[in-house]
């Protein structure tokens, strides 16, 4: 049996996306990220420049390759979530599903630094974080029936979004997202002193 042409297409067009991405994030950890053209990308995946920008939208798009999946898996974590799962409790199953997983790659601390060091970079990241920020907020509203202009929904979302960050230089991450949604579904409580049973 073979395989229909349109799913060939389709898994051709991901491997060349996907080996564009790869390019220019090993061009830009190499070399900085405003030392690389986008020609230089598509010289080191094989491409012309024509098709960089049919899978991409500019240079910046090219670090945050991922972006539309990540989006898209965050608005699913809510709207897809098992009956009687609380709207926290699938987002705290998300973070620990993707992020933690991320957060073990080799090359996470080499992309943090390339995205805090590069203006251009920083303030893309910015854009998108305020960008999931309000289709999270409005995919939480939707699910508790509220307006998505709701600052509830809108904080909780701001929230979730900023557990990676919080839990990004703890010795055990795991248990730092569990703290984190802890405090997001039950409320800030003092930690204990050490020793104190």
């Amino acid at each position: 049996m073979t395989e229909p042409s349109a799913g060939r297409r389709e898994r051709k067009k991901a491997a060349t996306r996907q080996a564009i991405a790869d390019a220019a994030l090993r061009l830009f950890l190499e070399r900085g990220y405003d030392q690389v053209s986008v020609r230089d990308v598509a010289e080191a995946a094989d491409v012309s420049t024509t098709t960089v920008f049919k899978h991409f939208s500019g240079k910046e798009a090219l670090v945050f390759d991922q972006e539309a999946d990540r989006e898209a898996a965050l608005i699913a974590a809510v709207r897809e979530r098992p009956a009687g799962q609380s709207i926290p409790g699938a987002l705290r199953e998300h973070v620990l599903d993707t992020w933690l997983p991320l957060a073990a790659d080799p090359q996470l601390p080499d992309f943090v630094r390339l995205v805090d060091t590069t203006p251009a970079l920083r303030a893309y990241a910015e854009h998108m974080w305020t960008r999931y920020t309000g289709v999270l907020g409005a995919a939480i509203a939707d699910a508790c029936g509220a307006p998505h202009d709701d600052p509830a929904c809108t904080a909780l979302a701001r929230f979730v979004l900023e557990v990676p960050t919080l839990a990004r230089g703890q010795a055990d991450r795991r248990a730092a997202v569990e703290a984190i949604f802890d405090i997001l579904t039950r409320g800030w409580q003092p930690p204990r002193p050490p020793g104190d049973a």
